[in-house]
């Protein structure tokens, strides 16, 4: 579980970031051979929309959500999705899928004219809201994260950061206004 202890290590090890609660989603598979890791897409999620904390999250990941929860639950039933990881409002993250493996979290996308981005990037989704302050817990501990995924995947580089809507535009809008480049990327810069 990974916090704002700001002595607590961070290392990625087998694809897998040390420090993350592990739940592991059936929502992933390999990358295409030779495939290079370098580019990272930051989301938002919130099941149902505005609320936090559920887990429903982490339960619409993993294929466990009980659709007969809330109205919503019932026009997302048939996805199926994931992300590599997922960071909650108080700093915690959790990983579905080690970053060797390819998440389902970009849908149809491009970058730079490459499409399908699922092939070379990296998913973190923020629990939030494209209109909803993220949190100072969220933002320190996705610049941490995001320090050690640059370490390990180096083609990955702070201009190859983007938004879900960078990728997808007009059809994402996340991560949203509330999020604040800026101050993420300044973050970002104090190793």
């Amino acid at each position: 579980m990974i916090s704002n202890d700001p002595n607590l290590e961070y290392d990625i090890k087998d694809g897998r970031l040390t420090t993350a609660i592990q739940c592991p989603s059936p929502n992933a598979n390999e990358r295409p051979t030779a495939q290079a890791v370098n580019l990272l897409v930051i989301h938002n999620i919130s099941l149902p929309p505005g609320e936090f904390g559920t887990g429903c999250v982490q339960r619409f990941f993993s294929n466990h959500l009980d659709v007969s929860l809330h109205p919503y639950f019932q026009t997302i039933a048939d996805l199926k999705v994931s992300a590599h990881l997922f960071i909650e409002r108080d700093g915690n993250v959790t990983q579905f899928v080690p970053f060797q493996r390819r998440a389902w979290h970009a849908g149809v996308s491009s970058f730079h004219g490459v499409e399908n981005c699922n092939n070379y990037s990296i998913g973190i989704e923020l629990e939030g809201c494209d209109d909803i302050a993220y949190t100072d817990a969220q933002y320190s501990a996705l610049a941490k994260v995001v320090q050690q995924i640059l370490i390990a995947y180096p083609e990955i580089t702070p201009e190859r950061i983007v938004g879900h809507s960078d990728i997808a535009p007009g059809r994402k809008t996340d991560p949203g206004d509330a999020f604040d480049w800026v101050r993420f990327r300044r973050l970002l810069a104090n190793k």
